[in-house]
């Protein structure tokens, strides 16, 4: 379904689908620091801020930006992700 437009926090399938990756992937990002999250009651209820998802999804295009940079672009290369 989704979450709803002004939703100020999201579920890790939220974050997930917003990614178009797996619960698991935004799971292993928020346990281990890169994507900071809420832990609230005692069963696992994660939740991510959406400022944080924003705030994340710009650091990895600066990260990604510094990785064109330093890696210039071969043609021989083949994608690593086909979807």
């Amino acid at each position: 379904m989704g979450p709803m437009p002004d939703a100020r926090f999201l579920t890790l399938a939220d974050v997930a689908e917003m990614l178009a990756t797996s619960s698991a992937q935004v799971y292993a990002l928020v346990r281990r620091g890169e994507l900071p999250a809420i832990k609230i009651g005692g069963r696992g209820q994660w939740r991510v801020e959406r400022s944080e998802l924003e705030g994340f999804i710009q650091r990895m295009y600066a990260e990604t930006r510094e990785f064109v940079d330093q890696h210039p672009f071969v043609d021989t290369e083949a994608p690593a992700d086909t979807r």
